[in-house]
């Protein structure tokens, strides 16, 4: 992965061989506090889904690397030179060593490589298309917002396509209830969204 900042990217990963990555609710909130700890300090995140066997992030980067920067909760873990692309592995390897412990398993949870998507690039808008009425055609209402919008959508659909609520705002491990106002977490950065999207959950 190669972050620039000032874009827009969608991370996300899956379980190795599509198994499993979150056993039960505490995984979840553990994940969401790495994230806190290992993304946040580089960007901020406008969309977030957790799913049973895999995560998606939508993140507007602000910062690529640190010279010096604390890694975790250790005040005296300190890395130089740490950027975006080590935290993420960070984050991952971390979580993983957790759940290998709890679930009393070894091995990688994850898939090796984590993709990141950009979703605005400096040459142009990445095309994006709609379906409507049976007929697929350009998102052409606000250009500069298609591939953002159809990603930021997505992400909060997810729990609905897998059939595990039968609305976004339903899945508690989503940034969908923060913009519903059924919750006022502080993960996502609202103000930043409405600058890339519209908000219709």
């Amino acid at each position: 992965m190669n972050f620039e900042k000032g874009y827009l990217y969608h991370i996300y990963n899956q379980g190795n061989n599509k198994q499993k990555i979150f056993f039960n609710k505490e995984n979840y909130i553990f994940f969401l506090q790495k994230i806190k700890t290992f993304v946040l300090p580089y960007a901020d995140i406008l969309a977030w889904c957790l799913m049973p066997n895999h995560f998606h992030l939508m993140v507007l980067v602000n910062e690529i690397e640190f010279e010096d920067v604390k890694i975790g909760s250790a005040t005296s873990s300190r890395a130089p030179n740490t950027n975006l692309n080590k935290s993420i592995g960070i984050l991952l390897a971390s979580y993983t060593r957790g759940i290998n412990k709890e679930q009393n398993r070894s091995g990688s949870l994850f898939r090796d490589k984590t993709k990141a998507e950009w979703i605005n690039c400096a040459t142009g808008i990445t095309p994006s298309f709609i379906t409507e009425n049976g007929l697929t055609k350009i998102n052409i209402k606000s250009p500069e917002k298609q591939y953002p919008q159809i990603c930021f959508d997505y992400i909060h659909q997810n729990p609905v396509k897998a059939s595990l609520v039968k609305k976004n705002v339903d899945w508690e491990f989503s940034s969908a209830p923060d913009y519903y106002g059924k919750r006022n977490a502080k993960m996502v950065n609202k103000k930043v969204a409405k600058e890339y999207v519209e908000i219709f959950l």
